[in-house]
């Protein structure tokens, strides 16, 4: 049996095909240019035709590139599909709620109960993902509500802001930058880190400050927060992520913040949707914000 494609190759093909430019592809998706473009590469590869042809006006599809992004859309629209009915049958609530990691582990406990508070016997469904698994699951219609992270906002949806994240450089104590305190960008730009995944939402902020310099490929590659702090913690290598994952630590003295100079690592912690909003978000979303505040306020 022929081996089965990648469901990445599939959603870069489809987002190419829609944006007509492999760069808008590769930031939708949170991806350094270059690996978008090996991505695609191995796809005509495995495929054994090419799929595009790069001209003055963008990424346009062959004869067979059109075929197989049509194809392409219907295959991630089934999965999409399988998923959302195998919940409904479930038994899934009717609010379908999707967050990133950072959001699901330190503001959604906060929102969930508030969400129950202001609609008493609300049914709801929640689920976990990367910024952009929650924005493609958004945009197939999967889910009612989703929560993201990133420099931008998404044009195409809903947006409201949730609160303003920094994330910050930190390494173990043993580390030589735990002596200096402070690196220059380009350093930090070579230099290969723990890093979350292509497509959340700590990596895009990352691509994006960075993006004038050549950034290294990681030492290691995590799909989780907590895997990323255990990993900076064993002194792995140095790490980017939010302070909201290593509060704790750096009171403790058991991770050390570096200044980067010359970059913005904050990043907007967004709620977005599909249009017309749903109002029975709205009053979760009030104490949401507003919680978020007086934590900031009382941790200054």
């Amino acid at each position: 049996m022929a081996e089965r494609l990648e469901t990445s190759w599939l959603e870069l093909l489809v987002l190419v095909g829609e944006t007509g430019s492999l760069t808008a592809a590769a930031d939708i998706l949170g991806v350094a240019q270059p690996n978008a473009s090996r991505r695609l590469s191995l796809l005509e590869r495995r495929l054994g035709v090419k799929l595009f042809v790069r001209g003055a006006r963008g990424s346009e599809p062959t004869p067979a590139g059109t075929v197989a992004i049509n194809r392409a859309a219907r295959v991630l629209e089934e999965i999409d599909a399988l998923v959302e009915e195998t919940q409904r049958v479930a038994g899934s609530g009717a609010a379908r709620i999707m967050a990133s990691q950072t959001i699901s582990e330190y503001l959604m406990p906060e929102f969930l109960a508030a969400l129950s508070a202001t609609e008493p016997g609300i049914r709801m469904s929640f689920e976990v993902g990367n910024s952009h698994q929650v924005l493609r699951a958004l945009r197939r219609g999967r889910i009612d509500l989703g929560f993201i992270e990133g420099a931008h906002k998404p044009a195409e949806f809903g947006v409201t802001p949730i609160a303003l994240d920094h994330l910050v450089t930190v390494v173990a104590p043993s580390h030589p930058w735990a002596k200096v305190r402070a690196v220059e960008a380009a350093e930090l730009a070579r230099t290969p880190l723990v890093s979350r995944e292509e497509g959340s939402g700590t990596r895009e902020v990352l691509v994006r400050a960075l993006r004038p310099l050549s950034l290294t490929p990681p030492a290691l590659e995590v799909h989780s927060n907590a895997a990323v702090r255990t990993a900076a913690l064993s002194g792995v290598a140095p790490t980017v992520i939010s302070q909201l994952a290593v509060a704790e630590d750096l009171r403790a003295g058991k991770l050390v913040a570096v200044t980067v100079a010359g970059i913005d690592l904050q990043r907007r912690l967004l709620a977005v949707w599909n249009t017309p909003r749903q109002k029975r978000f709205d009053a979760a979303l009030a104490q949401l914000r507003e919680g978020f505040a007086t934590q900031t306020r009382d941790s200054r």
